[in-house]
């Protein structure tokens, strides 16, 4: 049995919540962007709001949920890749901007809109 890699499992954890995220309504405009030093995973809209989208998986919560590991941080990363993919798209303050996150523990998919 071989072993799959931590970046196959993360593009796995990725592509489940597209999935579920188009399924809520919301359309992909991209994924894994790498802008001012910061990745993000997926960058959504919904309707006319910019939504970016952190995507945490775990196969169990025995060490934790996995939103609990969007610490300040991170939040503060994820904040300034997004600045400049904005800017970078010539839509930096000229659409509404929200920050999601969607943990997956195993089966389960939690979606937390605005989550910071």
């Amino acid at each position: 049995m071989t072993e799959i890699s931590t970046r196959a499992r993360g593009q796995q954890g990725e592509q489940r919540a597209a999935d579920h995220l188009s399924r809520c309504g919301l359309e992909i405009l991209a994924r894994n962007i790498t802008a001012a030093g910061a990745e993000l995973d997926l960058i959504a809209r919904d309707g006319e709001t910019v939504v970016f989208v952190e995507v945490r998986k775990r196969s169990d919560d025995l060490r934790g949920h996995p939103l609990e590991t969007i610490d300040a941080r991170k939040q503060a990363r994820i904040r300034r890749g997004a600045t400049g993919w904005l800017v970078a798209q010539g839509l930096w303050e000229r659409v509404a901007v929200r920050f999601d996150v969607v943990a997956i523990v195993g089966d389960d998919i939690e979606w937390l809109r605005d989550a910071f």
